[in-house]
């Protein structure tokens, strides 16, 4: 607020009526540009937005030139008519049949909302056609996650990643008998080999945290909003895992046999890999990248056609745990 300049005395409502009129009309307004209109503190405009959100307004934010900005979407009414042609509602199609490890969550309803929208608006001869398409592809989701459960808590999660609200978590972390409690601002869902979760500071960690949605055993929505920092990159954070594990990378080296090097050359690992094919066939697949159990997992997963040749301590690492799946299977008798 300007000094010198009296505070306005009106109620929330009137305030309220005064913001949505502000962000009307400019293309985006900051919180303290909210905050010297109406004379008010930054955690007032914060309670005013959500009222706003509260009372339907799509309100929405971004960053313009190092400044967040908040407005609203376009009306409908300002956008011009998009139109589909055939081939691409059937790639729609095709990319829905693709998603079914979303079942049980509000994503799956939302995408489902969105074809049911579509459908209604073609002629009944193309919408038959879509959904004939849409059965010519099969997904194998073996092992998929059931989020049947913990459904509520992911709606409940996917507007406060919207509209960046704070949130209390209750985790079901593994080994643990009793859930853990943490207050989370929520940044980025993660999707990773079928499953969702959740990349968050958690201020009770004072850390970045990573939370398997699946384990989330309820969510509660604060009214207290949050500024994604700066700096946070969500690719870039998760650049050096081999999975969704960060640690300390590793280099790498694994050698594939000959039967089997054609599946593992011709495919992307991770960015950072190179591969050497050998005299006989073999090939030699190097990278570096941190989560140290999740590339012993992958490598056991290929079982003799899979060695690490470096660095030892893995080696040896995947060498003790292949003894011991070995001693299992051997009979009392030797």
């Amino acid at each position: 607020m300007k000094k010198g300049k009296p505070a306005k005395k009106y109620s929330q409502a009137a305030r309220v009526h005064d913001l949505i009129r502000l962000i009307e009309a400019r293309h985006g307004v900051t919180i303290a540009e909210m905050a010297e209109e109406t004379g008010v503190d930054r955690r007032t405009i914060h309670r005013d937005l959500a009222a706003i959100h509260e009372a339907g307004y799509p309100l929405i934010s971004d960053w313009e030139d190092g400044r967040k900005v908040y407005r609203f979407i376009t009306r409908f009414r300002d956008v011009p008519p998009i139109t589909f042609t055939l081939q691409e509602l059937v790639a729609l199609s095709f990319f829905r049949t693709q998603l079914h490890f979303l079942d049980g969550t509000p994503f799956r309803e939302d995408l489902d909302a969105v074809f049911r929208k579509v459908s209604s608006v073609l002629p009944p001869r193309y919408a038959a056609h879509m959904e004939r398409i849409a059965e010519v592809s099969v997904p194998l989701l073996q092992g998929r996650r059931d989020y049947s459960r913990v459904g509520d808590g992911l709606r409940s999660l996917r507007d406060a990643l919207i509209y960046q609200y704070r949130v209390r978590l209750s985790y079901q972390a593994k080994g643990q008998g009793r859930p853990a409690l943490y207050e989370v601002d929520p940044y980025t869902l993660v999707f990773y080999k079928g499953g969702l979760y959740l990349v968050g500071y958690a201020h009770n960690r004072r850390a970045l945290r990573t939370f398997a949605a699946e384990r989330i055993t309820a969510v509660e929505v604060t009214r207290d909003r949050f500024e994604i920092p700066d700096d946070y990159r969500p690719s870039e954070r998760l650049r050096d895992a081999f999975g969704i594990v960060e640690e300390e990378p590793l280099s790498v080296a694994i050698r594939f046999s000959p039967e089997l090097a054609h599946t593992v050359r011709d495919r992307i690992w991770h960015p950072t890999q190179q591969v050497r094919m050998e005299s006989d066939g073999a090939c030699i697949l190097s990278f570096t990248a941190g989560g140290r159990m999740e590339i012993i997992a992958w490598v056991l997963s290929y079982g003799a056609h899979a060695e690490v040749l470096s660095p030892p301590d893995l080696r040896a690492e995947v060498a003790r745990v292949a003894a011991a799946v070995a001693a299992r299977y051997v009979s009392v008798g030797g």
